[in-house]
C-alpha cells in the first residue's frame, strides 16, 4: 500500500509538472503548429491545382501524339495497336506513379472513321464530349469522368483522355509523391528537432537563471553575464538596475543603523557614569534600588547598541573576506572565559569540551566568528535557569567542523525555530528581555561563511540545543 501510495504521488507531481506552464513547450507547440500549416497549405495548394487543372487532360501535345501514331500507323492495325497500348501504359505509369490500380488510372479511346479501334480497358465505359478541347464532366457507368477530346478530319480520327474525378486528393498525393511522401513522414519527427532548437536558443536565458539562483541574498552585485542579444539585454539589464537599487537602498539603511549605533554609545557610556556616581553617593534603598533599575536599563540598551554593529559588520563583510585559517576550537575555548563571569553571576556551570584531540580548522573571519560563538553562548547562559547548566562541545563531522551550545532553559516550540533567526523576532512566550538579535547575527555570519545552524532540543527533551557547521579548512 505505501509503494502504490508513492507511485500515486509521483505520477500526481508528473502531471502537475507538464500541465504547468512552460515557454519551452509552448514554443515548441508552435514551431510544430506552424509545420502543421505549411503542410496543410501545400496540401491545400496540390488539391486546388488538381481540381483546376487535370494532370493529362490539359495537355495538347499528348493529344497530338496520339492522333499523329492513330493516323500513321492506321494500314498497319498490330502496330497501331500495340503503338497505342505502349503510349496508354506510359500515361498510367507517369499518372498513377507506377501503379496499375485501374480505379485511378486515365483512360484513352480512339476512334477512326467511326469506329472504336483503341480503349484503355475492356471494363471501361464508352464517354462521348459535347465540344471537343474543353475539358467537361462526363458521367459513365456509375462514375463521374474528368474528359477530353480532340478531333482530326484525316481518317475521321478521334481522341479522348479522361480521368476520374474521385479521389482526386489520394490522386494528387500519389503523383507528387516526391514532393509531399517526405514531407508526411518526416512529420513526426519535426518534433525532436524543435526541441533541440528551443533548448539551445534558451541557452542564453538559462545561463541568466543560473547565475541568479547560485546568488546569496546577500549578493547584490549586478550580474557577470552580458548576453548581446536584444531580447535578454532589457531582462539583464532591468535585474541589474534592481540589484542596484536594493544595494543602495540596504547600504543607506546599515549607514544610518551604523551611525546611530555609533552615536548612542556616547550617551549611554555618559549615563551610566553619572548613575554609577549617584548611586555612590547616596544611601536611600529606594534611591539606590532605582538607580540599579537605570543601570540594568543601560546595560541592556548598550547590549542592543553592540548587537546592532555586530549585525552591521557581518552584514558588510564581503563574501570573499575570508583572510584566514582559524583553529576553531582555540577560538571557542578562549571565548569561554570572557562570558564565564556572566555564568558565575548566576550560578550556572559552564562546561566546555572539544570532541577531538586534534585542531579544527576552519577558514574565516575572526571577528565574525567570535561575535557567532559569543551570542550562542551568551544566549544559553541568559535563557538557564540560576544553577542551571550549559554545555559548549567542538568536534567534527565529515568535512564540517561543528559546534554544539546546550542549555537547560524554556527551549523554543518546533513552530518558531526558523523565524526566531528573523531580525527583532523573539518569543512571545519568552520573560526574558532581549532584542531579537543575537541569532539573527549568527544566521548571518554563516551564510558569509557558507555554513548552517539548527535548533533542536536539548538533553532529555529539555531546553534548547543549536548545532552549527562550518566547512573545514582544506590548508
Amino acid at each position: 500500500m505505501n509503494f502504490l501510495s508513492v507511485a500515486a504521488k509521483a505520477v500526481a507531481r508528473r502531471i502537475r509538472r507538464w500541465l504547468q506552464p512552460s515557454l519551452v513547450r509552448r514554443l515548441l507547440f508552435a514551431q510544430i503548429a506552424v509545420a502543421g500549416l505549411l503542410w496543410c497549405a501545400t496540401l491545400a495548394l496540390f488539391l486546388y491545382d488538381s481540381n483546376r487543372l487535370p494532370e493529362l487532360v490539359r495537355y495538347d501535345k499528348v493529344f497530338e501524339s496520339i492522333m499523329a501514331c492513330a493516323q500513321n500507323l492506321a494500314f498497319d492495325p498490330a502496330r497501331q495497336q500495340q503503338t497505342l497500348k505502349a503510349f496508354d501504359m506510359a500515361l498510367q505509369e507517369t499518372s498513377s506513379d507506377f501503379k496499375s490500380d485501374q480505379d485511378r488510372a486515365p483512360v484513352l479511346q480512339v476512334w477512326q472513321q467511326g469506329r472504336l479501334i483503341y480503349n484503355s480497358a475492356p471494363s471501361a465505359p464508352l464517354m462521348h464530349t459535347q465540344m471537343p478541347g474543353r475539358v467537361e464532366q462526363v458521367r459513365a457507368g456509375d462514375r463521374v469522368w474528368r474528359a477530353r477530346s480532340m478531333t482530326s478530319p484525316l481518317l475521321d480520327t478521334r481522341v479522348l483522355l479522361a480521368e476520374p474525378d474521385v479521389l482526386r486528393l489520394n490522386f494528387t498525393i500519389e503523383h507528387r509523391s516526391y514532393y509531399l511522401l517526405p514531407l508526411a513522414i518526416s512529420l513526426p519527427f519535426v518534433v525532436f528537432p524543435a526541441w533541440l532548437s528551443v533548448m539551445l536558443a534558451l541557452r542564453p536565458w538559462r545561463q541568466v537563471t543560473k547565475e541568479t539562483a547560485e546568488r546569496g541574498p546577500a549578493d547584490l552585485s549586478p550580474l557577470t553575464f552580458e548576453p548581446p542579444h536584444k531580447e535578454l539585454q532589457p531582462l539583464v539589464s532591468g535585474i541589474n538596475g534592481l540589484l542596484r537599487s536594493v544595494r543602495d537602498r540596504a547600504s543607506r539603511e546599515r549607514g544610518l543603523i551604523a551611525d546611530a549605533a555609533n552615536e548612542l554609545r556616547t550617551p549611554l557610556d555618559a549615563m551610566r557614569v553619572n548613575v554609577e556616581a549617584l548611586k555612590a553617593r547616596t544611601s536611600d534603598p529606594g534611591q539606590r534600588e532605582l538607580m540599579a533599575n537605570l543601570l540594568r536599563s543601560n546595560d541592556r540598551a548598550a547590549r542592543l547598541v553592540g548587537q546592532l554593529r555586530q549585525l552591521m559588520r557581518s552584514d558588510e563583510m564581503p563574501l570573499d573576506a575570508l583572510p584566514a585559517t582559524l583553529a576553531f576550537d582555540a577560538l571557542v575555548r578562549d571565548r569561554i572565559p570572557l562570558v564565564e563571569a556572566l555564568a558565575r553571576a548566576r550560578g550556572i556551570a559552564l562546561e566546555f569540551a572539544s570532541e577531538v584531540p586534534e585542531p579544527v580548522p576552519v577558514h574565516g573571519e575572526r571577528e565574525s566568528l567570535i561575535s557567532m560563538v559569543s551570542n550562542l553562548v551568551e544566549n544559553a547562559i541568559k535563557y538557564s535557569p540560576d544553577g542551571g547548566a550549559v554545555t559548549v562541545r567542538v568536534g567534527r563531522e565529515s568535512s564540517d567542523a561543528v559546534l554544539r551550545v546546550t542549555d537547560q532553559g524554556p527551549g523554543i516550540p518546533p513552530a518558531l525555530r526558523e523565524r526566531v533567526f528573523d531580525r527583532f523576532f523573539r518569543n512571545p512566550d519568552q520573560t526574558q528581555s532581549g532584542s531579537g538579535l543575537g541569532l539573527a547575527i549568527v544566521r548571518s555570519v554563516l551564510e558569509k561563511h557558507g555554513g548552517r545552524i539548527e535548533l533542536s532540543d536539548g538533553e532529555g527533551g529539555r531546553g534548547l540545543r543549536a548545532t552549527v557547521w562550518l566547512p573545514l579548512s582544506a590548508g
